[in-house]
């Protein structure tokens, strides 16, 4: 069951080989859409980067649809792959 939180919250993951500046460049566009990071993790199996964050997207300064594009273009520069997804989405697609 999910609790509700009185937030619209998104679920970002990045998943692809390891290089410099993913991180860096991930929060910076999410910082700049005003979209605030409310939990991250992120894992390195030898050359494999995987990153999950929980986003608070209340206060984003462009609608959902823009920034899912605006990171699409991100993910093809950085060559890995970014998802982001509204969390009920989320966890109704993950649910066991």
């Amino acid at each position: 069951m999910v609790k509700e939180t009185g937030q619209k919250r998104a679920v970002l993951t990045v998943l692809g080989s390891d290089k410099v500046g993913i991180v860096a460049k991930v929060t910076a566009l999410l910082a700049k859409h005003n979209a605030n990071i409310l939990d991250i993790s992120q894992t390195l199996l030898e050359d494999l980067f995987s990153m999950i964050m929980l986003i608070d997207i209340e206060d984003l300064s462009l609608d959902f649809e823009t920034l899912n594009k605006e990171l699409e273009e991100l993910s093809k520069e950085l060559e890995v792959q970014i998802k982001l997804q509204n969390e009920e989405v989320f966890r109704y697609m993950h649910r066991i």
